[in-house]
Order: C-alpha cells, then sequence, then structure tokens
C-alpha cells in the first residue's frame, strides 16, 4: 500500500470529512496515509529520471544529437568516443551527486516513518509504526514524545485537559505552548472502552500550508462543537511536562501543515548563470555559421579541385555532386567543432561552488560562538551573486538589535518613570548609568537579583496603597496587573520552587518578568485562570476570552473575572491602533502627556506599547459573547468575523500609560554599515517600529548621519498628500546640484600619504547625502501602481531608507519593486517570521538565528548568527566568489576556443572535409582531464587581493556590483584571445614542419607528427596561462598546474604505446608517434617560440596596464608590496643594529620611500 499511496485522489479536496474510529467510511475518501516521501527517487526510476531531468539543459540535449550525428559515417570524421566519453563523465557525475543527496532524503524519511507510537485497536493500544497510520485513528502520545500527524486533542493527563507543546520544528520558538481538549471529549480520560467507542464526525477546513489558522467542527451526541487552533496538535510539535494526551488523527502524511509547508524552494539563479546561458545560445549561432561557412567551402572547393582529381579522390557514392558534399560538411563540422559549447561547464561550476559553500561553512570568523553557531550556506547556487549586492533589505527588531528586551521606562496615568537618579535621588542623565543606584525590591520576595531598575518614585508609588490618580481606581495597580494578564506566557516550575516564564516574544518576557519584580507576579495558568501575587496577595482571575494578536490588529487583549465578579477588558498594543479607541470621556491631560512620553521614548530608540482597559457590564458581556461563540464556531470567513467582533468590544477604554522596553544594537553594527555603505551598497531598513524608535536606530547604526544635508519624512495620509511630499523632496536633491554619494574612487596622494596608499576620493566624500523615512501608511500609496516609480527614484536617490510600521507583505512588495526597476542584486536579511516574505523575495535571503525563532533561517539561503558577519560574508567571501567564477569563465571560452578553432584553420588544408587535426583521444581527455583540474582549483582557491584588504578597502566590492569582471566585452576579448593563440599554435606548427626532415633525411611532416605537436603546444599553452591568471599560490595550485603538465606526457605515451594499439588497433592508431616526435628539436624549438609569442605579449599588456592604467585592486596590491617590504627593511636594520649593538632611531616610511 505505502509503494502505491502516491497514487491516491487527486481531485481538489474541499473540506475534510471523517468520523473517528469508522474505518470503513473514512477509506471512502482516499485519503493519504502517514507515510512522508522528501526523497526524489526510488531504486527502479533513478536512471530514466534523472537522465530525464538532466536532459532539460538544452546543452545536454545538443550534446545528445551530436552523438547521434557522430554514428552516421557519412558525416563524421571523428569516433564517437570523443564526445561518448565526456557526456557519460559529466551525466554521471551529476547523477551521483545527486544519488548521494537522494540517500540521505531515503535515511531520514526511514527514520522518520519507522518511529512507533500507542494505536488503539480494539479497546487495546499497541505499537504501530508512523507510516502505518491512518485518518480518523486515534493514538497516545507520551511525555516528550514527537506528534506524529495532525491530531484533534481528546484528553490527557493533566488537570482541565491541558497539554504543553514545544513547537520549534514548526516555527523555530521553543517556549512552550498550551492546548486543551473540549470538555467533553475530555471526560473519555484514558479510558480505553470509552474511547474506542468515541464516534465524532469531524467536519474542518481541507489540507494547507497555515500554521496558526486552524477553522473546524465536532459532531458528537447531537451536539457541535468549533475546533481552532487551540485544540489542535500539529505534527513536528514535541509534547512537554505532560504525561500523556489522546488525539484523533485529521491529516496524515502529506496532508499535514508541516508537511504542507515543504513545498518546493523557489530555484534563484544568479545573473552571471542567466548572462551565461545567452552566450552559450550566442556559440550555438556562431557554431552554425562557422559550420555554414565550411560547408560553403567545401562545396567551392570540391566543384574546383575535388572534381578534377576525382581519379585519385573519388566521390563517395552518396556524394553525387559538391553541393551534397557541402551539405553532409555541414553536419560533420557541426560535430568535429562541438567542443566551442564546454559540456563540462555547468558540472564544473556546481563543483566551484560547492568548494566555495564549504568556506563559507567552515570560516571561524562567522562563527557565533555566545550560541555555539556557525555560518551556514543553505545553497550552493548563489554564491558569486554575494559579490554584487547593491541593496540591502534589513528587519530592524532582532536583526539590527539583540532582540533581547529590558523593561526599561513607562508611562503610568500620565507621570514617566524610569529614568536614572544617584544615590542622593537626583536624576542623572541616561549614558551615567554606573552613577546610578538601583532600587530596593527586596519588599517582594520574587524579584529577580538580575533585575535593575533606577527609579525611586514608581517603587513609593507602587507601595503606597492609597494612591489614587484617576476615576477613584489605583493607576500603578491596573497598569500592572494588566501586564500581568494580558499575555501568553507559560510557567516552568522546577522542584526546588524556582520558575521562569516561557513567553513568545522577547518583548512578552521583559514585560512579565518586570511586573513580577515590581510585585505583581504571575504564579500560574490554566486555560481558562490565571493566579497572580499582587503585592503579597494571591487572586485567581477567571480568563473569559482572549483576542488574540496579528499583525493586522496589531493589538491583544483579554477578557477576566476577578474574585468579586467583576469584568474587565485589559488591552495592550501599538500606539496608533490603542489610542484611536479610547472612550470620549478619556482622561485628555493624561493622553497628551502619555503621547509626549511615547514621543520621548521612540526618540531614544525603545520599542513602546500603549497600556488600556475598561470594566463590562455583565449584560455587556454576555450579548458581546453570544455574538463571538457565533462566529467562533463558522467554518467560513471564521478569522474576518472574529475581527469584526473584536472590534464591537475593544472601544471606549481608558488609558492606563505605556511602557518602553530596550532593545541594544548588535555588536558591530554600525562598523558593518558603515563599511557596506563605503561598498556602494543601498540599506534598507523595513520595521514594524513607530517612525521615532526607527530613526533613533538609524542614528545609532550610522544608517542617518548628522552631516546628511536633510532627511525626508513621508507621513501623508493620502495619496495626494504622498505624491506632493515624494515630489518635493525629489526637486529638492536635483536643485541641489549635488553629486551622487555613490561616487566610488581611489586616490593617490603622494604629498600626504605613503607611495601605493590607498585613500577615498574627498570630492565623492563631500557629496550631499539625503535620508528617507517613510511610514506604513504612506507607503501603502507609494506602492501604488501610478507612484511607485516616483517613490524609488526618490529612494534610490537617498544613502538611507527607513520604512516604519510596515506589514510582512509590504516588506516583499519593497523588494519586488526595486527588482523590478533597478538592474542590481538585492538581499534580504531577518530574523524572524515576518522576514521570510522579504527574504523570499530578494535575489539572496539571509536568515540571522535570533530569539524569534528559525522561520527566517529555514527560508534563507545563507544563514549565521549576528549581523556584523554580513560584512565578512559580502566583502570577502562574496567578492572573492564573484572572481573566482569570473576567471574561470573567461578562461574557459578561451581555452575551448583556441582548441576548437585549429580544427578551422586545418581546414584550408584539407578542403574543409572536417577532419581533426587531433587525436581522436586528445580530444576526449582534453576538457576532461588535461585541463580540468588547474582551472578548478583556481575557481576554488583565487585571491586576488587578501580579507583584510578586502574590509579594509571596500570599494573593491563595487566592480562586482558593475559585472566588470566578466561581461559581453570580456567574453568578446577571451574569445579574440582564443582565435589569436589557435591562429598562432596551428600556423606556427605548421610552418615549423611544413619542409622538415630529420637528422637522417627522413620527412617529419606527416599529419601525426604535427597533430602531437600542435596538441602538445596547445596545452602547455593553456595551462600556462592559467599560472599567469593565478595571483594567490598554494601548494594545490602548484600541484595541480605543473601536474597537468606532466600527467600529459605518460598519458601521451600509453595512448600510442604499442600494447594498446596490439589490443585495440582501431582505437589507437597512433602507434610510436611519441616515441619518435619527442625526439625533434623542432617539436622543442616550436613549442618554446609559441610560447614566448602567446604569454609574454598577454603578461607584457598587462604590467603596462597596471603602470599606466592601475586599477583599485592594483594600487591596493602595490601597497601591499610597498609595506612588505618597509617592514622587512625594517627588520633587516633592527637585526643589524642587535647584532652591532647599535641602538636604532625610529624613522617613518615615506623617509625610506
Amino acid at each position: 500500500m505505502g509503494i502505491f499511496s502516491c497514487f491516491r485522489n487527486t481531485t481538489s479536496e474541499e473540506q475534510r470529512d471523517l468520523t473517528a474510529n469508522n474505518f470503513q467510511y473514512n477509506e471512502e475518501f482516499k485519503y493519504c496515509n502517514n507515510e512522508i516521501k522528501t526523497s526524489h527517487y526510488t531504486w527502479y526510476n533513478f536512471i530514466f529520471l534523472n537522465l530525464f531531468e538532466q536532459f532539460h539543459r538544452v546543452v545536454n540535449i545538443y550534446f545528445i544529437f551530436l552523438l547521434a550525428l557522430q554514428f552516421i559515417p557519412e558525416i563524421s570524421s571523428l569516433n564517437p568516443i570523443t564526445t561518448l566519453l565526456p557526456i557519460i563523465i559529466v551525466l554521471a557525475i551529476t547523477a551521483i551527486k545527486d544519488a548521494v543527496d537522494d540517500v540521505y532524503r531515503h535515511k531520514s524519511d526511514q527514520a522518520l516513518n519507522t518511529r512507533k507510537v500507542d494505536l488503539l485497536r480494539n479497546e487495546r493500544l499497541d505499537k504501530e509504526e508512523w507510516k502505518n497510520l491512518k485518518v480518523g485513528e486515534i493514538i497516545k502520545i507520551h511525555n516528550n514524545e514527537h506528534i506524529p500527524a495532525d491530531l484533534l486533542l481528546l484528553s490527557s493527563s493533566e488537570d482541565q485537559n491541558l497539554v504543553f507543546i514545544e513547537t520549534a520544528e514548526l516555527d523555530g520558538e521553543t517556549n512552550l505552548k498550551v492546548r486543551q481538549a473540549i470538555p467533553e471529549t475530555g471526560d473519555l480520560a484514558e479510558k480505553l472502552d470509552r474511547i474506542w467507542k468515541f464516534d465524532g464526525a469531524v467536519k474542518c477546513e481541507a489540507p494547507n500550508n497555515n500554521l496558526h489558522k486552524f477553522t473546524g467542527n465536532l459532531y458528537w451526541k447531537d451536539d457541535v462543537y468549533a475546533l481552532d487552533n487551540e485544540k489542535i496538535l500539529l505534527r513536528g510539535c514535541t509534547l512537554r511536562n505532560t504525561t500523556w494526551c489522546y488525539g484523533l488523527i485529521i491529516f496524515a502524511g502529506a496532508d499535514t501543515k508541516l508537511m504542507q509547508n515543504s513545498g518546493k524552494r523557489k530555484m534563484k539563479r544568479t545573473n552571471i548563470e542567466r548572462f551565461m546561458n545567452k552566450l552559450v545560445w550566442w556559440i550555438f549561432l556562431l557554431l552554425f555559421v562557422l559550420s555554414m561557412i565550411a560547408a560553403i567551402l567545401n562545396s567551392v572547393w570540391e566543384a574546383d579541385l575535388g572534381y578534377k582529381f576525382q581519379v585519385y579522390l573519388p566521390w563517395d557514392s552518396s556524394v553525387p555532386n559538391p553541393s551534397m558534399s557541402g551539405f553532409l560538411m555541414f553536419w560533420s563540422n557541426l560535430i568535429l567543432l562541438n567542443t566551442l559549447v564546454p559540456i563540462s561547464l555547468y558540472v564544473s561550476m556546481e563543483f566551484i561552488r560547492l568548494g566555495q559553500s564549504f568556506f563559507i561553512n567552515w570560516d571561524r570568523l562567522l562563527y557565533y560562538e555566545k550560541k555555539n553557531l556557525p555560518a551556514e550556506a543553505r545553497t550552493t547556487t548563489l554564491n558569486e551573486e554575494l559579490g554584487q549586492v547593491e541593496y540591502i533589505f534589513s528587519d530592524k527588531t532582532g536583526t539590527l538589535t539583540q532582540n533581547v528586551m529590558k523593561f526599561n521606562k513607562c508611562s503610568i496615568a500620565g507621570k514617566r518613570y524610569g529614568d536614572l537618579h544617584d544615590k542622593d535621588g537626583k536624576r542623572i542623565a541616561d549614558g551615567e548609568i554606573d552613577k546610578a543606584v538601583p532600587v530596593d525590591l527586596s519588599y517582594n520576595q520574587y524579584a529577580e537579583s538580575t533585575f535593575k531598575f533606577y527609579d525611586p518614585h514608581l517603587i513609593k508609588k507602587i507601595c503606597d496603597e492609597n494612591n489614587k490618580t484617576f476615576d477613584g481606581e489605583k493607576s500603578c495597580e491596573y497598569f500592572f496587573r494588566l501586564i500581568t494578564l494580558c499575555h501568553t506566557a507559560m510557567i516552568e516550575e522546577s522542584n526546588d520552587g524556582i520558575f521562569k516564564y516561557r513567553a513568545q516574544s522577547p518583548d512578552e518576557d521583559a514585560l512579565v518578568s518586570a511586573a513580577r519584580n515590581f510585585g505583581f507576579v504571575l504564579k500560574s495558568r490554566t486555560f481558562d485562570t490565571i493566579t497572580v501575587i499582587e503585592m503579597g496577595n494571591s487572586i485567581i482571575y477567571k480568563v473569559l476570552a482572549v483576542l488574540e494578536f496579528n499583525n493586522v490588529r496589531k493589538r491583544m487583549s483579554v477578557i477576566v473575572k476577578d474574585e468579586s465578579d467583576k469584568i474587565f477588558l485589559f488591552c495592550k498594543g501599538a500606539d496608533s491602533v490603542v489610542l484611536e479607541r479610547l472612550g470620549t470621556n478619556s482622561n485628555s491631560l493624561i493622553k497628551s502627556k502619555t503621547e509626549k512620553h511615547l514621543h520621548s521614548f521612540s526618540s531614544s530608540g525603545l520599542r513602546t506599547l500603549c497600556l488600556a482597559m475598561k470594566e463590562l457590564k455583565k449584560e455587556e458581556f454576555q450579548t458581546w459573547y453570544a455574538a463571538y461563540q457565533q462566529a467562533n464556531t463558522a467554518l467560513e470567513d471564521r478569522e474576518d468575523r472574529l475581527s469584526a467582533v473584536y472590534e464591537e468590544i475593544e472601544r471606549d477604554m481608558i488609558l492606563l500609560g505605556a511602557t518602553a522596553i530596550e532593545d541594544k544594537l548588535q555588536d558591530g553594527v554600525p562598523e558593518t554599515i558603515a563599511n557596506l555603505s563605503k561598498a556602494n551598497m543601498k540599506i534598507w531598513v523595513l520595521t514594524g517600529d513607530k517612525q521615532e524608535t526607527a530613526v533613533n536606530i538609524g542614528y545609532s547604526c550610522h544608517m542617518l548621519t548628522d552631516d546628511m544635508k536633510k532627511v525626508f519624512v513621508i507621513k501623508g495620509y493620502s495619496s495626494e498628500k504622498v505624491e506632493n511630499e515624494i515630489e518635493k523632496a525629489t526637486k529638492e536633491i536635483l536643485s541641489s546640484g549635488t553629486k551622487s554619494h555613490n561616487n566610488p574612487s581611489f586616490e593617490t596622494d603622494n604629498s600626504q600619504e605613503t607611495i601605493g596608499e590607498v585613500t577615498e576620493n574627498n570630492e565623492s566624500m563631500q557629496a550631499a547625502k539625503y535620508g528617507l523615512v517613510i511610514n506604513g501608511h504612506s507607503l501603502v500609496y507609494a506602492l501604488d501602481e501610478e507612484l511607485n516609480t516616483k517613490f524609488l527614484e526618490l529612494a534610490s536617490a537617498c544613502s538611507a531608507v527607513i520604512c516604519c510600521r510596515v506589514t510582512p507583505l509590504q516588506k516583499a512588495k519593497v523588494v519586488e519593486l526595486v527588482k523590478k526597476h533597478k538592474k542590481a542584486i538585492t538581499l534580504a536579511i531577518g530574523d524572524g517570521a515576518n522576514d521570510v516574505s522579504m527574504i523570499k523575495a530578494a535575489h539572496i535571503g539571509v536568515g540571522i538565528s535570533g530569539e524569534e525563532g528559525t522561520q527566517a533561517v529555514l527560508a534563507s539561503d545563507f544563514a549565521f548568527g549576528q549581523f556584523r558577519f554580513l560584512e565578512r560574508l559580502l566583502l570577502v567571501h562574496g567578492r572573492w566568489s564573484y572572481i573566482r567564477i569570473c576567471k574561470f569563465l573567461n578562461y574557459f571560452f578561451y581555452k575551448n576556443f583556441a582548441f576548437t578553432l585549429v580544427h578551422f584553420w586545418f581546414g584550408f588544408f584539407n578542403g574543409f572535409t572536417a577532419q581533426s587535426i587531433y587525436d581522436d583521444w586528445f580530444i576526449t581527455l582534453y576538457n576532461t582531464v588535461y585541463t580540468a583540474t588547474p582551472v578548478l582549483i583556481l575557481a576554488i582557491l583565487e585571491q586576488d587581493v587578501d580579507e583584510s584588504s578586502c574590509i579594509q578597502f571596500p570599494r573593491l566590492y563595487l566592480p562586482g556590483q558593475r559585472n566588470e569582471y566578466f561581461n559581453m566585452k570580456l567574453f568578446g576579448q577571451s574569445i579574440l584571445r582564443g582565435i589569436l593563440t589557435s591562429l598562432t599554435v596551428f600556423f606556427f606548427t605548421y610552418g615549423a614542419f611544413l619542409m622538415n626532415v630529420n637528422f637522417n633525411g627522413q620527412d617529419n611532416s606527416n599529419q601525426q607528427t604535427v597533430a602531437l605537436a600542435i596538441g602538445t603546444t596547445m596545452l602547455i599553452v593553456v595551462t600556462l596561462q592559467v599560472a599567469v591568471d593565478t595571483t594567490y599560490w598554494t601548494g594545490l595550485n602548484h600541484f595541480f598546474v605543473w601536474g597537468s603538465i606532466l600527467i600529459y606526457f605518460p598519458f601521451t605515451f600509453a595512448l600510442s604505446s604499442d600494447g594498446v594499439f596490439n589490443l585495440f588497433p582501431s582505437s589507437f592508431p597512433y602507434i610510436g608517434v611519441s616515441r619518435t616526435a619527442y625526439q625533434f628539436p623542432t617539436l622543442w624549438f616550436t613549442l618554446l617560440l609559441i610560447i614566448a609569442t602567446c604569454i609574454l605579449p598577454v603578461v607584457g599588456i598587462r604590467y603596462a596596464r597596471i603602470l599606466l592604467w592601475p586599477t583599485d585592486i592594483d594600487k591596493v596590491l602595490q601597497k601591499a608590496v610597498v609595506s612588505n617590504a618597509v617592514n622587512e627593511n625594517k627588520n633587516n636594520v633592527a637585526q643589524e643594529a642587535k647584532e652591532n649593538g647599535t641602538l636604532v632611531q625610529p624613522y617613518k616610511n615615506s623617509v625610506l620611500l
């Protein structure tokens, strides 16, 4: 059954319908079983499926087509082995790589599918493998066991049928979450006979990938029970702090939400790869043109000369006339010149990228020791694009900041608390924390020693039992009561009575912990009660409803009933949504002061929340609760209906105050941003924080600076106002007439710096800079089709852009806007689930393993622990990867054109009859053995400058942004060099052997000797070209460069030996040619002459360019050489002085120079 489970009913499922323990009924729907399959191949389809996928590449199809042509004797002058063997090698290497990857997936699938769980059958529990579980069955889960399928929770061992689960595998969050069974099913407890007889029917949503939403109903005993996410246990979760629980399987296998979220990743391809694909088509066209020229010239030759020599060279029966000969020669030349299109190009690039990825993973300077997190290249296809990034889109919280929150300040009833005070009680500046004295929290036995607060006025206010501020109520009491009740944090208590909180966000944890230290302690909670110790008094609140937070609502509310049966609604959220929901009778003075405090807190870079409440009348609540229940049991549009019901109750509230939480910058963020900006990268911060907070962080991390001419703020609430603000800002920038802040340049000023010193261009550094800040409500209009180009024009003219109050969808839209209209590589970096859409939208996605889980990491292409590592990833690994792949491609096309076009020149001497100048085995081994490894090692290890110079001189990164190292111009130059090399190698060798005789007067100008001389010369010349292109030599470079030349000779002697000829006379016709040809001085003299002719001009031109038109890299290398010389001179002088016993006076480098 498992093998054929993939052939299930593929009809689109609109609603899931099942009945517990009714297997015959459930089988009618052909729901898939619980076996999962992430592997791609099986043992019986691997060869066929893998080959089918590989032949999706045009290059592979092309070579198979050529291979077929080579089996036609009338048009093929090459042994089919010359194409067959390279194709087999390339396809085999790719297949082996795919097979190894799939074996790991098979092992992972097997490990999961064979796990065992207790399955209820005939009133008893039996161990069953996960893969055999089916929809409608009931299973038992034990503590610390993984959930094998998506389950409806029926009962549990805990009070009120609660269970605690960890969802790290789903969303990366390690905090515990609570789920509760319906009380009616909870009564089933652990009674197997009753559970076996349970026949509840479930009608719910079809399988989908929404982890945070579930809509359905349970029909049992003539009653209907609403099902939501709080009653569902998802596959991938782990049961914690719960002895056991029973669950009904709703979704199994591929239908589970975990597997629904494991869809295929969108394939990202680099600019270089897309450009290379275009070049391959151009090469196809060139090959077609050359073959056509050869065919025409062959027809002319046959008509003029071949016709007259039929006595000596009779035409084949298949060639009745010159036109047919030309037609056949077209296909023959297509075969002969096929190596213009590099068959091993793509597989070579995969190996290079794999090697570069290993270097990223192994880089100790990208290792975050605090969390034991190494860097991870999660894809191997985008390495070189890291060296071309021009736009960086960054989240703020957890990406630029630490996302480790600390309760810093608050505003209660219009009074501000949290400022620093010294030992005399006097207020001091925020920066003088070393002079501040922490308050005494000894009145609270639950206070933590690690918690520090420095404002004694708040402690005095809390402890004043007679304190009353507004409406006759105690403001501080309600303020901290709200913080203690309005959250989803869980309590973990150890055996020795020590407890800690597990909150869903660092903000929530900071607030609940702060309330605990001030005397309002969250002690325990059940599904519908929260126990709080308020200044020593234990109070139990009954939770009547939880109005959950989401990115649209931007707030959370809880409705509770206290021990005196009073009902309260407590709400906390963004000031923009809470303040507009205050009642008309709200104290305007308190509101005004709170808004002032909010602005002050935000300007200091603190994260703020507003707190509000209202008391509900019993009748009012009951009416609302009936509407809430109706919306909560709706099968369609449940979320929209609930949002509408929430709106009805969250109004006419009373403002309690505001909180301010500190989230410090990560280490090295300002320096990283400054250096990346010097590398011409435009950094945009996309954050959900309010404007003042984002702007303050912008200044803290040096995105916004005081030397900026102006920071524009777009904050219009209508399309017209936003358009006017954008146009006004754009005109101001254009009218200033300043040069672009991105003007990159290097200057060498000998009068002020030592020789070779690389400095920034003063003029570019003095160019006026602008900043841009735009609010989320304005961004809605700025992203409209009518305004987005104007907005992008303005944003592109600014050196820093900050978008505040943005939603995850807006983040992705901003990235898409830049991708669509700018020919630039984009990178998005974030750490939370709200950054996933932005990370997926960008060319390159980077995830930070932070405090908000690992969803960003799971969606990313590269991952590490801190924002500062982005500098090294881009400026070092990215730049090197780009340079390496460009050198590889330029050289690869050069050597293939040099090798192949020799055939074309030989055509002028054989009537363009498509005869090969080389031995068939030389053609076969040229790309796969002789010239493969030197350029691969170059492309994996090459460093034009060392890593410290890459970071010290960030403008060295600019050539990658401009595509300066691999473009149509350089491609043309590579082709031209290949043409010139082929001309030199062929005609010099041909001329040297044309009338050549040996010492005995015997003729040396036979075809096999010339072929061997041309092949040997070609191999050595192109290999020496690799040596010339290499700037960073290692032992591996020496081994493979010189080794590839040395190994050629044993191969050549072996392939022309008597032994292989005797075994396969038709396949190895060059018998004895090596022993004979290598004895001729002419061959070695010709070799030296051609090397000098091909290599020396390249070296000379490069030297002249460095001398007369040095690039930025040349200047850095010059500086390094001079610096090394100076240091060596210093060491020598110091050593001499030490030996002579004299004292050496210090001197400056410029004196020596």
